[in-house]
């Protein structure tokens, strides 16, 4: 007979709450930065510079009030200060180092008024030591006491860059681009960028390996007067001028650096440029940011981020390693289980930026393998085609002609670009076939199309609806195609003729999702439409009739439909279960034209009719909680 120990299994657990899967704790606490006060500076000013290693120990050296001012402040974390003045007055001075050993670099003195003065603090006072080869003011700077890099500056739009070992300066290899009034990003004198600045202001980036500087991806917003911190592989921009209307507007802006793309995050709370920073913060969880006008200002606002870090917290799959675990809620006092099924459960977060905004583009692929091919961007039609790596966008090989509103199928390695609109001849029925590495023009579709549904793979498609070239009447189609690897056949027709669809899924099971029909021109559909190989059939509407939608899947029983147009772009998502479907979260950006890839649980999505850049990824899970009975 089996004694106790054998029979008795192992406990269930005994939990006071549901367990929440990691993607839902995502969403509702998402890892994102923001600004807070800090404590004010004594001296309000402009045009100066700082240094630190930390948010919580700084420098305020130097600056501008109604005149130059050799003012010095430490900052602790909460206030403000006044230590050892510099031994001259200057502005637009440039700092490196930290609150106890740091330089003070160049500047603007009274008489000669650009200077190559150099000063050295030791934690208690200044002492000048061997000035730069050349005098200049307004530089970008990183690095230490016995190893730093300054770079670029005044007079005019220097491309100059001389390090300093400690005991003197050595000139070493120019930037690119002469400017001055950059942002620096670096903590040592062999690794830095240096970003935007100059009047007019460029959105230049340069990154410096020690003996040479290369351009990289460009940030968002060119500005001057810009602050910066962190690495070259992880670092914020702030605040600076740009030239607009009004001339010289101050800027509250934000962005991140990835190390190979720049994201727009949240604002500072008081728009304004030329102010210190806490240059050698080596990361962009945290930044501190003080001073700068005009008017000269006192205020200080610290960098910081909250919710949960996606790099230290489980993935957003983790979820299905607790499929099919039983435990006991004794909150509600019901035994439950968890199983497999159910609305995505995800978040959007930001993908890198395309290098050439666009809408009306076809995407085929994965949130880390994807290709976005031709579209409509800020001068016209585009040939472009770009490849996704899961963080930055590369051009590769462009289509035979630019074409916008095309439909698409197929892999990131092998896709079709199906008909669309071709400037020069108009909506055009060519069909292109991609290998991975070119494209080469196959067979045409029968009737040419804009703005039509794509579904199903390089050898095994459909091309669905569309609109056809005006005078043309009615202009919104109910034709379908079917594509077997070498030609186009046409087959039974949707039931609502339409255009501006979202389709997903393979030749013999795909559905066709929201558009619009003429007339009226501007009206959303809610529609769905599912293809079982033979015929189509009305399913589940969508919750939000809208048109332009994009959409991810290989499956017409699982799939993901996001954006559009209704009476403006929309961000509104919703996920598809094979019956209805279930609004779940937002994309961060309302778009309307642009194109997705991937599945329900995973998916991205880029572009819009405004050009954009910005892309974003979609990461879900997908399980039920069920109450167990004794039925």
């Amino acid at each position: 007979m089996a004694n106790y120990k054998e029979i008795q299994g192992f406990p269930i657990q005994n939990l006071s709450s549901d367990p929440v899967p990691y993607a839902q704790e995502l969403a509702d606490n998402p890892y994102s930065g923001a600004w807070s006060s800090g404590g004010n500076l004594n001296t309000a000013r402009e045009d100066s510079t700082g240094a630190g290693a930390n948010a919580e120990a700084a420098l305020m050296i130097a600056g501008y009030t109604t005149t130059r001012v050799a003012v010095v402040e430490s900052y602790n974390g909460s206030s403000w200060t006044e230590v050892g003045d510099l031994n001259v007055a200057k502005y637009l001075v440039k700092g490196t180092g930290t609150n106890t050993a740091a330089l003070a670099i160049g500047g603007n003195t009274p008489a000669p008024a650009t200077t190559g003065q150099t000063e050295t603090w030791n934690g208690s006072s200044w002492t000048e030591v061997a000035d730069l080869n050349v005098a200049r003011q307004n530089m970008g700077g990183t690095g230490t006491t016995t190893a730093s890099i300054a770079f670029g500056g005044n007079p005019g739009q220097s491309a100059l860059a001389e390090t300093w070992n400690g005991s003197s300066w050595t000139e070493v290899g120019d930037l690119n681009t002469g400017r001055n009034a950059m942002a620096s990003i670096g903590t040592t004198s062999t690794a830095a960028l240096a970003v935007d600045g100059s009047y007019p202001q460029v959105n230049n980036v340069e990154s410096w390996n020690g003996s040479a500087w290369t351009e990289i991806a460009e940030n968002n917003t060119a500005r001057y007067q810009v602050a910066g911190s962190g690495s070259t592989t992880e670092g914020l921009i702030f605040g600076g001028r740009i030239i607009s209307t009004p001339p010289a507007a101050k800027s509250a802006l934000t962005e991140s650096w990835n190390g190979s793309a720049w994201t727009e995050v949240a604002d500072l709370a008081t728009a304004r440029g030329g102010g210190g920073e806490a240059q050698n913060i080596s990361s962009s969880t945290s930044a501190l940011y003080f001073g700068g006008g005009t008017p000269a200002v006192n205020v200080t606002e610290e960098w910081s981020f909250s919710g949960l870090n996606p790099a230290t917290t489980p993935a957003a799959d983790y979820s299905d390693a607790i499929i099919g675990q039983m435990y006991y809620n004794s909150t509600t006092g019901q035994f439950k289980a968890i199983k497999t099924g159910g609305a995505p459960i995800g978040t959007w977060a930001s993908g890198g930026n395309l290098n050439e905004g666009r809408g009306y583009t076809g995407m085929e692929g994965s949130s880390t393998a994807a290709i976005c091919i031709g579209g409509y961007g800020g001068s016209g039609n585009t040939a472009n085609v770009e490849l996704y790596d899961g963080s930055s966008w590369t051009e590769t090989s462009n289509l035979s002609s630019a074409t916008a509103s095309l439909a698409s199928a197929g892999t990131y390695t092998s896709a079709l670009a199906i008909s669309g609109d071709d400037p020069s001849p108009g909506y055009t029925a060519k069909n292109e076939l991609w290998n991975g590495s070119s494209w080469t023009e196959t067979g045409d579709v029968n009737t040419a199309r804009y703005a039509a549904g794509g579904s199903g793979t390089s050898t095994a498609a459909l091309f669905v609806t569309g609109r056809i070239q005006p005078p043309s009447n009615p202009l919104a189609q109910t034709l379908v195609e079917s594509w077997n690897g070498s030609s186009w056949t046409e087959i039974s027709e949707v039931n609502t003729g339409r255009y501006a669809v979202g389709a997903t899924g393979t030749q013999t099971a795909t559905i066709a999702m929201g558009g619009t029909a003429i007339p009226p021109q501007a009206t959303g559909l809610a529609n769905n439409e599912q293809w079982n190989g033979s015929s189509w059939t009305e399913v589940g509407d969508l919750n939000s009739a809208r048109y332009a939608v994009g959409s991810s899947s290989t499956s017409s029983t699982s799939a993901l439909v996001f954006g559009g147009y209704v009476t403006a772009p929309s961000s509104v998502t919703e996920s598809w279960n094979g019956t209805s479907f279930t609004e779940v979260n937002d994309t961060s950006t309302a778009r309307n034209f642009a194109a997705g890839a991937g599945t329900a649980t995973d998916a991205i999505v880029a572009g819009n009719t405004g050009n954009t850049t910005s892309t974003e990824t979609w990461t879900a899970a997908d399980f039920e909680i069920n109450t167990l009975t004794t039925s």
